[in-house]
């Protein structure tokens, strides 16, 4: 499974600027790596670790801004299409250096 957190926060203030930065590097340390701009995705092995990631994005969401969660299947990711730009081929983010114990 995939969860994909799209975002759009305000980054007027210092304040907001601030909230935005942890907010990011949240995402970043917990795996999640950047598709686009304000969009971020990570590869989850089942339903338990999806609940677990969008209990610690709601208890860290920043004050103000949207953020969405989007949960679906990896085949499902694997039918995107790319109009303009190209697949981004990251081994983070690949099932290749995934291992089942």
């Amino acid at each position: 499974m995939r969860i994909i957190v799209f975002f759009d926060l305000p980054t007027l203030t210092y304040k907001d600027q601030k909230e935005y930065r942890l907010f990011r590097k949240l995402l970043i340390n917990d795996g999640f790596v950047m598709m686009q701009e304000s969009v971020y995705c990570k590869l989850a092995l089942n339903n338990s670790i999806v609940k677990a990631q969008v209990k610690r994005i709601r208890d860290n969401k920043p004050s103000a801004g949207d953020v969405e969660v989007l949960i679906i299947t990896e085949k499902q990711f694997a039918t995107i299409e790319y109009i303009c730009g190209s697949k981004q081929t990251l081994k983070e983010d690949s099932e290749e250096r995934l291992i089942v114990l």
